[in-house]
């Protein structure tokens, strides 16, 4: 006999709702794994940011390359050359670390991470040996080299980031182009030398880089400013000064000659680039090295007939230029482009580097690029400043940004230094000085960044670890 219609009805109801209810467990775990797969993936692409080495290019064009990390924080304005996405990918830097930033607000915590072997980098780096062929060590003092008086002090100052491109531009063409040294005053004038990172190229003409996202292009006006402001020289090795191409770097070397502007770490060719710019000031002489471990594409190096930057990523020309200046100048200062964009602390490069640039006879190591101000380390008696920080640029959503300070420098004779502290706020196109409670703030958080034990003084002086 058939069961009753309404009891094959249940059964049936029954079958149905087990299956369903396995069908909705089924769904329910598969959701849950493809969120758990989106969270995790989130929290590791989306701050977690890689830096690398410079892409290799087979042509001087700048087509189908990735991202790098080089270009600076948000800007507040709408300008495509200084709008820059604060989450933007940054390039493997050798995979050394990640830059885990949660938010603009929060402080930025370096994560370590497995690497390639060194000499796999080296290996990246080696599309052309003229930079080992075209700065070669020196085998003798140079005969010329002056004698100062050991009671002699020398007076330095060394600043942040400078572009004149965008908002900045703007401003100096509203305020005049004197803008930027309103608060500054006398302060580089009445020193022996100052110095400053020029993170553009300065021409009228050029091509600006079809790959990259912020191409800065700056006026030659700006560099005779710098000039009446007490600037000596600057700074060319970045990840900027060939946003216009070479004919952009070439008009960038005339107008700063044309201004009697002394630069290093970009030249004609290696030699140029490589080579170290001496000055004579009361009868000292001091020899300035820039380099750069951050640029888009290894076209932009300088070898033997090409015109581009020094570079550090294979650190051997580096080295040998500095050793040259050991052996001709009294002072030797590296200016070292590097680091990873708003992290607060050194990466594991900067650290390795800035140790065998001081070993190569470096008694001053000034860094830059990262937009912010890093702590400072003293190494076998030598100081190294990881970052200056912005100087005259635009205004970025990231807070840590917006602080920093002028090196204000005193050397004896045989490269003994002592650091300074003088705190600014880095507004658009110009510096504004701290009060006396924001400069005391901004002088503990840069000493809780330092390394090694280094304490700042409430007047800003940097004193060494106790030994």
């Amino acid at each position: 006999m058939y069961p009753p219609r309404s009891s094959k009805s249940k059964a049936t109801r029954r079958v149905k709702k087990r299956r369903s209810s396995k069908s909705w467990v089924l769904l329910n775990a598969c959701l849950v794994t493809l969120i758990v797969m989106l969270f995790s993936y989130y929290w590791i692409t989306k701050d977690n940011k890689l830096a690398q080495p410079p892409v290799k290019s087979s042509s001087n064009s700048f087509s189908e390359l990735p991202p790098t990390a080089d270009s600076p924080s948000i800007d507040t304005d709408s300008s495509p050359a200084e709008n820059l996405e604060k989450d933007q990918p940054i390039p493997k830097d050798e995979a050394k670390e990640i830059t885990n930033e949660t938010n603009d607000t929060k402080e930025t915590e370096t994560i370590k991470l497995e690497s390639p072997k060194d000499s796999e980098i080296v290996n990246e780096h080696k599309l052309s040996e003229e930079p080992k062929e075209t700065v070669k060590p020196v085998e003798s003092d140079d005969p010329n080299k002056i004698v100062a008086n050991a009671d002699t002090i020398l007076n330095f100052h060394f600043a942040g980031d400078m572009i004149f491109s965008g908002k900045v531009e703007g401003k100096l063409k509203q305020e005049g182009y004197d803008y930027p040294f309103k608060y500054v005053g006398d302060l580089f004038q009445k020193d022996d030398l100052t110095i400053a990172n020029l993170e553009t190229p300065v021409t009228t003409a050029g091509v600006g880089a079809t790959n990259k996202q912020y191409v800065f292009k700056s006026s030659p006006k700006a560099l005779d400013a710098l000039k009446k402001g007490g600037m000596d020289a600057v700074g060319l090795a970045n990840n900027h000064i060939l946003d216009q191409g070479v004919p952009g770097l070439l008009d960038t070397l005339k107008h700063l000659e044309e201004s009697k502007l002394q630069y290093a770490g970009a030249g004609k060719n290696a030699e140029e680039a490589y080579a170290p710019e001496y000055f004579t000031r009361q009868g000292v002489k001091i020899a300035l090295v820039a380099v750069s471990r951050v640029v888009p594409d290894t076209e932009w190096f300088a070898t033997k007939g090409k015109p581009g930057v020094a570079s550090a990523y294979d650190p051997t020309a580096a080295l040998q230029s500095i050793a040259k200046a050991r052996k001709n100048a009294d002072i030797v200062i590296v200016m070292a482009h590097w680091g990873i964009e708003r992290a607060l602390t050194p990466n594991v490069n900067q650290t390795q580097l800035a140790h065998q640039f001081v070993d190569a006879g470096a008694d001053l190591v000034i860094g830059s690029h990262p937009h912010v101000l890093q702590g400072l380390e003293q190494y076998k008696g030598k100081w190294i400043a990881y970052s200056t920080g912005n100087f005259i640029f635009t205004k970025s959503a990231t807070p840590s940004t917006w602080k920093t300070a002028v090196f204000a420098t005193t050397c004896t004779p045989k490269g003994d230094c002592k650091i300074k502290l003088i705190p600014f706020h880095a507004e658009i196109g110009q510096p504004v000085p701290m009060s006396a409670e924001e400069g005391q703030q901004l002088f503990k958080e840069i000493q809780t960044l330092s390394i090694g034990g280094v304490t700042i003084n409430k007047d800003g002086t940097v004193i060494k670890p106790k030994s």
